[in-house]
Order: C-alpha cells, then structure tokens, then sequence
C-alpha cells in the first residue's frame, strides 16, 4: 500500500446471489485528491462505496484507507474479519453522505452534527458543539443550528449531512449521488460546498451524475460500467477525449 494513497481497491468482487455486481475493480486514490465515479445506474458505482466503508462486505480483492485493510486483517496470505468493534472505529476514520441525507428527524441540525462525535470520538462536550458550530457556519446553516430537519430544504438537510460526516474529522469523504434527490434549484447550493472542501485539500470520492461539477472539481475521473471500471483518468481526458467506446457512449447520452 503506498502511504501517498488515501484509498487503494485491488481486484474488488461483490455478488448479490447468483449477481456479481463488482467484478474486479481496481482503483487509486491519492490523498487529497477528489476523484468521481461516473457512469450509468447499477454500474455498481454505489456498490463500491458501501464497500470502502464495509457497510457491504466484499468477496474477493482487498481495499486500503489510510494504509489500513478496511474490514479485515491480512494474516497467511487470508483475510480473517474484523470483530464490529474493529470494523467501527476503522468506519470512524471515513465519512460518508447517502443521497437521501439520513438525519434524525428528532434530532436538530445541531444535535445531528454532535452525535457521533461525542458518542464515538468521547469528545469533551464543549468542544463537540464548538466544532458542530463552526461546521454549520462553514457550510452556510449557521441560522438553523435548531432547525428539525422537517424545518429545512432538501438542499439544507444535505448541508447538514455534510457538517455531520466533517464533524467526525476523516481522512476519507465519500458522497453517493449527494445531489440526486434535489430539486435542480437546490443542487449548487450542495455542490458550492463540496467545491470548497476540494480547495481546502479533502480527500473525496464521489459518485455523480453531474458531470459538469466532475469536469470542474475532480482530479481523476472513473468511468463505471457492468461492474469494472472501464476507464479512469484526468477529467479532460476521460470526459472530452475517452479512449473506451462504452465511455463515449455513456457521455453522448448525458452531455
């Protein structure tokens, strides 16, 4: 595992019964870099980072963050599962944004931000919602700390999902489709944000079916198809001269 990678999936497989929905995938990504998934629907791009997080758990293949082996231990040459304590503090170390922002509804945006790392992390209490206070500032819902997130825009909800995975302090981002359940009105509001964590240095992957956004903001472009990642590289070269005719396909039907 080279250190200057934040993220490393060697020969990743992962079946759903008889459906093999990552069929060897190998991916980099260098650490404080942004790198988005593109490609059609049930490529397996999702798929891919349940895995990172081991929210799924993988078949074959092997992936790193942060030169850790996520999910496993390495020993003889075999992979011997982690105990869910293990595994928990290893998915501490990565934050993840679903599409459908996941907040607790009884909660506020404050609260929602607070949560892990004061159960998690068992950070002093003042720090916490310091830190939860400067996040919700950083991503423009300072006013609405006390909002109920039935009080708040889809678009704001997502922001506050976003300040809730910052508020844990990862080393690895992964946003699935963050703008997918938005109203169009609604999505830059998100992706300002996600522009402005890439200038401060987060290391990200993203899925996204905004490929203006991937042509702007990624380092590296990974185009996903049935499985395997048919192509990856710079965003001038995947998205305006792609080698592969699945790439060209896919991006005559999206641009």
């Amino acid at each position: 595992m080279m250190t200057e990678l934040i993220c490393q999936a060697q020969g990743v497989r992962k079946r759903f019964g008889r459906q093999e929905v990552l069929r060897g995938i190998d991916l980099d990504v260098p650490t404080g870099s942004v790198v988005c998934l593109i490609g059609p629907s049930g490529a397996g791009k999702s798929t891919l980072l349940r895995c990172i997080n081991h929210l799924e758990k993988i078949d074959a293949g092997r992936i790193w963050v942060g030169g850790r082996l996520v999910g496993y231990r390495e020993r003889g040459g075999r992979l011997h599962e982690l105990r869910e304590r293990e595994v928990a503090a290893g998915r501490a170390e990565i934050g993840m944004v679903f599409q459908r922002f996941n907040l607790f509804a009884h909660m506020t945006a404050l609260q929602n931000v607070t949560l892990a790392p004061t159960l998690v992390r068992r950070q002093p209490r003042s720090a916490v919602l310091q830190r939860a206070a400067e996040l919700l500032e950083r991503v423009g819902l300072a006013d609405k700390a006390n909002a109920y997130p039935s009080q708040l825009s889809g678009g704001q909800q997502q922001r506050v999902a976003i300040a809730r995975a910052l508020a844990m302090e990862p080393k690895l981002l992964l946003f699935d489709e963050p703008t997918s359940a938005l109203d169009p009105e609604l999505v830059s509001e998100v992706l300002d944000v996600i522009r402005g964590l890439a200038r401060d240095g987060h290391s990200m992957i993203l899925v996204t079916h905004e490929i203006g956004f991937a042509r702007e903001a990624a380092d590296r472009v990974a185009f996903m198809d049935d499985g395997v990642v048919v192509e990856a590289g710079p965003p001038g070269e995947i998205l305006a001269k792609p080698r592969e005719q699945r790439t060209r396909a896919f991006l005559s039907k999206v641009l």
